[in-house]
């Protein structure tokens, strides 16, 4: 991955996280006992795959489109430190990174991580499409600190 990308770019880093993230929520899924993390695990696999869909239809209306900047290369520089930073923006890594996890609290804690991760990615995404793609974001943010009150809920019953 190069230095800076372009909007279009940014909205594709969020769409290999939603892949990763599913992979991980569906390995972590199939390898857990316990049933009630098994149950969450699923339902955040099937979470993460709407994501994909939203994230692929902004996908379409981000090509050419740069966001305003104080000087050329300032947002997209500050996406790049986010991306590198998230380990879910390289290709295959959810599933890899899932298959490590011995214990479901460590899958929980990893998982928390994650989304809060993605949380703060999506937040600077905003700026890197159109004002009308924008509430779409948005919206896909208050569904990721949804994930995590689940997933809270979820380390408190283990």
């Amino acid at each position: 991955m190069g230095n800076i990308f372009a909007g279009s770019e940014v909205v594709e880093l969020g769409i290999q996280i939603e892949k990763n993230g599913k992979d991980f929520y569906e390995v972590l899924a199939a390898q857990s006992k316990n049933a009630k993390a098994k149950d969450s695990f699923a339902f955040l696999a099937k979470e993460e795959e709407k994501h994909i869909a939203a994230f692929q239809g902004i996908l379409k209306k981000t090509q050419g489109y740069e966001p305003p900047q104080s000087y050329p290369g300032e947002y997209l520089a500050y996406m790049n430190a986010l991306a590198s930073e998230h380990i879910f923006t390289q290709k295959d890594k959810g599933r890899s990174v899932a298959q490590g996890i011995k214990t479901d609290k460590e899958a929980v804690d990893m998982a928390l991580g994650f989304e809060k991760d993605s949380i703060i990615f999506y937040e600077g995404m905003k700026k890197m499409v159109p004002a009308y793609e924008q509430k779409i974001i948005d919206e896909l943010i208050v569904q990721e600190q949804a994930h995590l009150s689940k997933l809270r809920e979820l380390k408190n019953n283990l």
